[in-house]
């Protein structure tokens, strides 16, 4: 079971950190990212980690703005956001596999991710 929160309203050029809390398996053997989805448009891949913390993957679109983290003691993934910008208002999942080859190019597709939590709201102001 995956558990998302953090998300609220904030305004442009601010941040937010989103937590995902992980349960019922043992979290250390998986990979987790999060996904998001803006209003009116299709889910679309954002950050993942593997289940060690070794390697993150960015989609472009936040990039240089966003930090995806993991403490396995605790079962909690974390995703740091900053400069935040209207368009990155969306609804923002956090998903899980069980640890696999850890190859960036088939990353963003959302059937890799047979876990997924329930989402959680993030709205930027301009």
């Amino acid at each position: 079971q995956l558990q998302a929160s953090g998300g609220g309203l904030v305004q442009a050029g601010g941040s937010l950190r989103l937590s995902c809390a992980f349960s019922g398996r043992p979290f250390s053997r998986y990979d987790v990212g999060w996904f998001r989805q803006a209003p009116g448009k299709e889910r679309e891949f954002a950050t993942a980690i593997s289940w060690s913390g070794g390697s993150t993957y960015y989609a472009d679109s936040i990039k240089g703005r966003s930090t995806i983290s993991r403490d396995n003691a605790e079962n909690t993934m974390y995703l740091q956001m900053n400069s935040l910008k209207p368009e990155d208002t969306a609804v923002y999942y956090c998903a899980a596999r069980p640890l696999a080859r850890w190859d960036p190019s088939y990353m963003a597709e959302q059937r890799q991710w047979p876990y997924w939590g329930q989402g959680t709201l993030v709205t930027v102001s301009s």
